[in-house]
């Protein structure tokens, strides 16, 4: 088996080039290439993996050209360069890294926080052209002052941290910042018309998103309290930069620190020009330490993820530790074979897929095992899928996915039921993975059976009536197809029998027939794994 190929086409630390070599991990060093879409586009299909900073665009058409990539990983936070569902359309997994350069961002608001309080930028320019205006420059105290930081994740805790030790009040505003988490970083919780009301100074450190974009607005920044500061080190677009300068025309704002803008580069801004406007260029996470640590970082985990299967800090797939991929590889199997057998035998339109996990599986990643369960639902109907995009297309397709998780009963430790509802009503298979690794079907429609996955078989639901085995062998015989096993249930005697038969080779179209004109025959299907 070849050595997975990385392609770096943003400058990054020689130090994650030595990562990927040491792990057996071929890597191609242009970091020039970012720049150029026609040539990345031209070369991209070669790569089982893209590392990227910012510089690189992640459209959709070089996607469409990246016929082995399997990951994309960014050096930093954002993604905002990766055209994420189109990468997740195509099964590609994008990964950020989060918390190599949290740290050297939370540092940069706090430090634009102080430059705006005291004016340096303004001050030093002032001082350098040889004037010195010292009653000029009348800056204001943060000791004893409120911040409000909008976000109070693993950058806005930094902040808050480094902010009581400057002796501030702080609150914050964040939907999932829990109580309890709110104690512990020392911070009051408040919902944003409070923080807007009692803030002296906003900082901002959240994601852009539909409900974060303009979350300062015209109509927020009237809402503050008179003579707020704006600090914005986070994303560009989550402030109306025209609606700010407004306000800093006003009066009604004191001062707005930026590191980030809405477009970028930012050539120009309605922010340029106002003798209250600190502004850097996206320097949130620009130390030397911050750059080596996302570039280590993102060469770890793309190494892991292309030679173990570990996946970390993805932003379109759950997380799977190095420790937790072998056990849950045989799961991911299962639940990807139980799936496509309910899809192999779904003649009708699919409404609705319900997966099931009883025992111990159901403390597994079963986001993860419900992925590979939906791709294998609907590969036979729409072939180039994975576990990666199954979701999302099936959102797009109109099929709703259920997961449900349960303690164990019966007789398995660990069971796994993928259930489909269609137009003309509901079928269940289910199955384990034993003590050898193997997935099986253990269980279809509520018919006890004991069966391995193969790559040819066929299945069969028939009366349970004397000579159907004598007479199915017999068909399969006179036309040269070799029985491997042979795995029955029934519910009761008389009643609904199936037979899920292994053999070798394929299944002529021809046979197919005889079997189903075999009386007592309600279904035949042959099924491929």
């Amino acid at each position: 088996m070849s050595a997975p190929r990385v392609l770096i086409s943003d400058a990054l630390s020689p130090a994650a080039v030595q990562i990927f070599r040491d792990r057996g991990v071929e890597v191609d060093f242009q970091p020039d290439l970012g720049k150029d879409k026609d040539r990345l586009a031209a070369v991209i299909g070669r790569y089982d993996g893209l590392a990227i900073r910012s510089a690189t665009k992640v459209t959709a058409k070089i996607l469409a050209a990246a016929g082995a990539l399997k990951v994309i990983g960014r050096a930093g936070i954002g993604v905002d360069n990766v055209d994420i569902p189109a990468a997740t359309a195509r099964g590609v997994i994008v990964m950020n890294t989060p918390f190599g350069n949290s740290i050297t961002t939370a540092e940069h608001a706090v430090a634009m926080m102080l430059a705006l309080a005291r004016e340096i930028p303004a001050a030093d320019a002032s001082t350098q052209a040889g004037k010195w205006e010292k009653n000029r420059f009348l800056g204001v105290e943060i000791t004893g002052k409120t911040l409000g930081i909008i976000g109070c994740g693993n950058i806005g805790a930094i902040v808050a941290d480094r902010a009581l030790g400057l002796r501030m009040k702080v609150i914050a505003f964040d939907p999932f910042l829990s109580p309890e988490r709110a104690l512990d970083l020392g911070v009051e919780k408040v919902e944003l018309e409070a923080l807007l009301a009692r803030a002296d100074v906003i900082t901002l450190h959240t994601p852009l998103t539909d409900k974060t974009r303009n979350i300062l607005s015209a109509d927020a920044l009237a809402r503050t309290r008179k003579g707020v500061r704006i600090v914005n080190c986070a994303r560009g677009g989550l402030v109306d930069e025209a609606a700010l300068r407004a306000a800093l025309d006003s009066g009604h704002v004191a001062g707005a620190a930026f590191d980030v803008f809405s477009t970028e580069p930012a050539l120009e801004n309605p922010l340029f020009g106002h003798p209250h406007v600190v502004c850097t260029p996206h320097l949130g996470a620009a130390t030397t330490e911050a750059q080596e640590n996302v570039a280590l970082q993102v060469a770890e985990q793309m190494s892991d993820y292309l030679l173990q299967g570990a996946i970390s800090n993805a932003v379109n797939f759950p997380s799977i530790t190095a420790e937790e991929a072998p056990k849950l590889r045989p799961y991911i199997a299962l639940a990807e074979k139980l799936g496509s057998f309910a899809g192999q035998l779904t003649e009708t339109g699919l409404e609705r897929v319900r997966i099931t996990y009883q025992g111990e599986v159901a403390s597994m990643k079963t986001k993860a095992l419900t992925s590979a369960a939906v791709a294998g639902l609907l590969r036979p109907m729409l072939a180039d899928i994975n576990v990666v995009s199954a979701p999302s297309i099936a959102k797009e397709r109109g099929v709703i996915v259920e997961e449900m998780t349960r303690a164990a009963e019966g007789d398995y430790d660990s069971l796994v039921t993928v259930a489909v509802e269609t137009e003309r009503g509901e079928r269940a298979v289910s199955g384990t993975v034993f003590a050898d690794g193997k997935p099986r079907i253990v269980d279809i429609k509520g018919l006890k059976v004991d069966a391995e996955f193969a790559p040819s078989m066929i299945y069969v639901s028939n009366d349970d009536k004397p000579g159907f085995i004598g007479r199915f062998a017999t068909t399969l015989g006179n036309a040269g197809v070799n029985i491997a096993t042979f795995a029955l249930g029934r519910d009761q005697p008389g009643g609904s029998a199936i037979a899920l038969v292994e053999i070798d080779g394929t299944l002529p179209e021809s046979v197919l027939g005889d079997i189903q004109r075999i009386p007592g025959v309600r279904q035949a299907k042959p099924l491929s794994f």
